[in-house]
């Protein structure tokens, strides 16, 4: 079973990049999407076999998720339940018959950290304790753009960026956390070194010359590892200042 996850950065602007020639390459079973940035009503996708879970902003153009797929679901919950942090349109949860499946896209803390309180001391905590409640009735996959580069090895230039957004002891110790409560950071089962990135600035010609941040995860229950067979980031692939990433569990529907 193929899963993708992309923050495509705007779904109206991904379109008109060929984002619809990746969807059918990848042969996605499930193809999750971060920053869509638009409603239901403002897109048009003609995918014949699959459907769209959108969980919109409240905000015109801004954040939101969406999950297409060619598997049916159990149920789908847009959100955390919790109105604090539902507003922006950030997480999905899909039940599969094996697992349940969360897109996420986590807030950023933002230039001048001024979202770093809100997004270490009361998102991140939410969004552990909501995994782990989802994981007390079947394990649990999560993916989509989070955010923090977890180690050094994760950007190209960790030096400079301890106290930016996304680098900061805060972040990185939240995701120490949640991992260590029994998920898989499943790139780095496969993959040990460094260079890989998942997004790039459109300054300096960063994605040219691979000056980039791993900031986009596919994370599974340790229940799961068993059936983890593949787990790539795909750098190829242009439409967004992310790339796409993909995860390949042996399972069947």
């Amino acid at each position: 079973m193929r899963f993708v996850s992309w923050n495509v950065n705007g779904l109206r602007s991904a379109l008109s990049k060929n984002f619809v020639d990746f969807f059918k390459r990848s042969a996605a079973d499930v193809f999750c999407l971060q920053e869509v940035r638009a409603t239901e009503e403002q897109i048009h996708l003609d995918l014949p076999g699959y459907d769209i879970y959108w969980n919109s902003a409240k905000r015109k153009g801004y954040a939101g998720t969406a999950i297409i797929s060619r598997l049916p679901f159990s149920s789908v919950t847009r959100g955390m339940g919790i109105p604090e942090h539902d507003d922006e349109g950030r997480l999905i949860t899909a039940e599969l018959p094996f697992a349940y499946l969360v897109t996420v896209y986590t807030p950023n803390s933002q230039r001048g950290l001024t979202r770093l309180d809100y997004r270490t001391k009361k998102w991140d905590i939410a969004f552990a304790e909501y995994l782990k409640k989802l994981e007390q009735k079947k394990p649990v996959i999560f993916c989509g753009d989070l955010n923090v580069a977890h180690r050094e090895i994760d950007l190209a230039n960790p030096d400079s960026n301890h106290r930016n957004a996304g680098f900061t002891d805060e972040e990185r110790a939240t995701f120490d956390t949640l991992l260590n409560s029994g998920f898989i950071d499943t790139f780095r089962v496969f993959t040990k070194e460094g260079g890989h990135y998942t997004w790039w600035s459109n300054f300096s010609r960063a994605r040219e010359r691979n000056i980039g941040w791993r900031i986009d995860y596919f994370c599974i229950s340790s229940a799961l590892k068993p059936k983890l067979k593949e787990s790539n980031i795909l750098p190829h692939v242009y439409g967004s200042d992310h790339c796409p990433i993909e995860l390949i569990l042996d399972v069947t529907m």
